[in-house]
């Protein structure tokens, strides 16, 4: 009885991962449609229901409700008592596969969004008016847009490089003027060192002026006192 019920939901599981991996298949081909706003002619049945944000926004929807329904079923089937590493191994097979859907309808979703942003920029800059019409005047218009949005690109290279180049040229400077910096320090210590020899120098030529000027000074006194003895006899 376990045993026919793992079976009916594990096709279960099979049969809607096929189904939802159609489904991604057709809304990664919306997005690209809707984004680059592409039109079919008349009669083509197989790309006309591909077209336009509705069908995409109707895909998105339904891809959801497809991966909440696969999310149940898996939890169904983690939920049957088996045993056995095959058993956990198919059910780790199919919880991959979940999440591999999942990854890629956000993929498809946020490149289709990217997309849209870009269309809107480059319509913005006046470029997309051009472009509602013939389908030649389209891919003329967005060849232009790609030429001038790969234009823009060149130029902010370039002046990327522009910025990294006066970068370098200050680094080079704040190096040089570091080098400078260190050797006048090192000037300065040597100065500083000798500093104290230089002061005790000066200090013992002012102790020898001032004992020259004391022995100039008493010579001086006894002179005088012998020439007033001299007079005065």
């Amino acid at each position: 009885m376990v045993a026919n019920e793992w079976d009916s939901i594990r096709k279960q599981a099979r049969h809607l991962e096929n189904d939802i991996d159609l489904k991604l298949i057709a809304f990664n081909k919306v997005g690209v449609g809707a984004a680059s706003g592409t039109t079919a002619p008349a009669g083509t049945s197989d790309t006309s229901p591909l077209l336009g944000d509705h069908v995409f926004e109707t895909l998105s929807i339904e891809i959801e409700q497809m991966l909440d329904k696969l999310s149940n079923i898996n939890e169904k089937m983690s939920e049957i008592p088996n045993s056995g590493t095959a058993v956990l191994h198919v059910l780790q097979r199919h919880r991959e596969i979940l999440h591999g859907y999942r990854q890629e309808y956000l993929k498809i979703q946020a490149n289709h969004t990217t997309r849209m942003e870009r269309e809107e920029l480059l319509r913005g800059s006046g470029l997309g008016s051009a472009a509602i019409g013939s389908p030649s005047t389209s891919g003329l218009s967005r060849r232009d847009m790609y030429l001038k949005e790969n234009t823009h690109l060149h130029n902010s290279s370039s002046l990327v490089n522009d910025q990294i180049s006066i970068a370098m040229e200050t680094k080079e400077h704040l190096s040089s003027q570091r080098q400078h910096l260190k050797r006048f320090q090192t000037r300065m210590h040597d100065i500083s060192n000798r500093f104290p020899l230089i002061s005790s120098l000066i200090q013992r030529i002012n102790i020898r002026k001032r004992r020259e000027s004391l022995i100039l000074g008493a010579v001086i006194a006894v002179c005088t006192i012998l020439l007033l003895l001299y007079a005065f006899h």
